[in-house]
């Protein structure tokens, strides 16, 4: 077979089986092609992407401004490394820092990378900033979390299945539970050693779980008392997703520490960011943390293009606006439902809960059906299926979309 003839989707899945590491579970359709807020099969069947690379193409498949300024840097120029300077990534950091507000900005390349980054960035903060004594400092976290899956992020993980057979774990950290500002304060209380708190304002792989309102402002609030640094992991929830431009400006929250990834390159590159302010990121100097991509000219230019598509259209108050048509329109299905016990978000990040247990498959089955019905989405947990398209989406396709999804749905209904 030669590398660049057309495969059916069996052959491509039966390749990936037999060459690739099984370390994915994916839903059985193979992509070839996409653009705006479809997607196609080998086959030429099309589809509705309701999972947007988990949040990555909020700026829409192939969107063509992104991929010009890819395609166009990447014929000047594509690496240089850290070693030296390059052209495009001063002008990216100032763009994004004045994007976000912050002074300084720590380029990498993936999610997980930034988290690790901002870990890293908080440990010697608290050492040479705060005056914790070396080594001891410890980061609070929440259950149910989900910030990637190095070992030393797996080591503050509930998950099961990420960490068997993967210690020993990483020590200094503190988990409490998600949206209980009380078990927030009596960590804070009752150690000195607290550097900093690292939360996602809306917990995504978790089922997209929503705090309280009120909690990312009081848990700020409780971390500046104590001279904590608040880490925001945006990575799946900012760049409009939840209908503003970070998922804490719904509580006009400034994390001390921001960290974005995905939708910060529109699903086109890997990027991702770590900002901070001079306080703060001044800690880091030469040597002490970096990556050869990190901060690459594609990587600057396509940020920088898709941050503009993200601002020139509107794409927060899109995803805000149809974001509430979508609950509002599952929700009149759901007040007669017997299968789904509710649907939660924000923006265009949502979820429904599927009357069963976490080990049932009927969400599984549920997707399949979508997908057979033209809409392709993924369970998390078993039970919970995220519903997040890009937002590039229009009023009319959400509608569409929505009656595929109680179409779908009620083929699953007790009779």
């Amino acid at each position: 077979m030669a590398v660049l003839d057309q495969l059916t989707s069996q052959e491509a899945m039966d390749l990936e089986n037999k060459y690739g590491a099984h370390n994915y579970h994916p839903l059985p359709v193979v992509l070839s092609r996409g653009e705006g807020v479809h997607v196609w099969d080998v086959e030429g069947n099309q589809y509705y992407d309701f999972l947007s690379a988990y949040s990555a193409v909020n700026q829409g498949h192939c969107h063509p401004k992104i991929v010009n300024a890819m395609v166009n840097q990447a014929q000047n120029l594509t690496l240089t490394s850290r070693a030296f300077y390059n052209d495009v990534l001063g002008k990216y950091e100032k763009f994004a820092t004045e994007y976000f507000g912050y002074d300084k900005l720590l380029p990498m390349n993936t999610g997980a990378e930034a988290v690790e980054t901002a870990l890293k960035l908080c440990r010697k903060w608290a050492y040479e900033v705060k005056g914790i004594d070396e080594n001891e400092a410890e980061i609070i976290v929440c259950k149910n979390n989900f910030h990637g899956r190095t070992s030393t992020i797996i080591s503050f993980s509930d998950d099961p299945v990420a960490r068997k057979n993967f210690g020993p774990f990483a020590k200094g950290f503190i988990k409490i539970e998600y949206d209980n500002l009380q078990a927030l304060e009596e960590v804070l209380e009752n150690n000195k050693n607290i550097a900093g708190f690292l939360v996602e304002p809306i917990q995504g792989e978790a089922g997209v779980y929503v705090p309280s309102e009120g909690y990312l402002t009081k848990a700020k609030m409780l971390c500046e008392k104590h001279n904590v640094l608040f880490i925001a992991d945006e990575v799946q929830t900012g760049i409009a997703r939840t209908g503003k431009l970070l998922a804490v400006d719904h509580e006009n929250v400034k994390p001390d520490v921001l960290i974005l990834g995905k939708a910060l390159s529109g699903g086109a590159y890997p990027v991702s960011a770590v900002f901070a302010n001079d306080a703060i990121m001044d800690v880091i100097k030469p040597g002490t943390h970096g990556s050869t991509f990190g901060g690459n000219p594609i990587a600057a230019a396509v940020a920088i293009a898709a941050l503009e598509v993200v601002r020139d259209e509107s794409l927060a108050v899109n995803a805000e606006t149809l974001g509430q048509l979508f609950r509002s329109e599952l929700n009149k299905y759901i007040e007669t439902s017997t299968l789904v016990i509710l649907a939660r978000g924000k923006g265009l990040l949502n979820a429904i809960v599927i009357d069963e247990d976490e080990e049932s498959e009927t969400a599984w089955n549920i997707c399949l059906a979508l997908r057979d019905n033209g809409l392709l989405a993924k369970p998390t947990h078993g039970n919970i299926i995220r519903f997040a398209p890009p937002l590039v989406i229009t009023e009319e396709q959400v509608l569409d979309c929505v009656n595929i999804i109680i179409k779908t749905l009620k083929q699953f209904e007790v009779k």
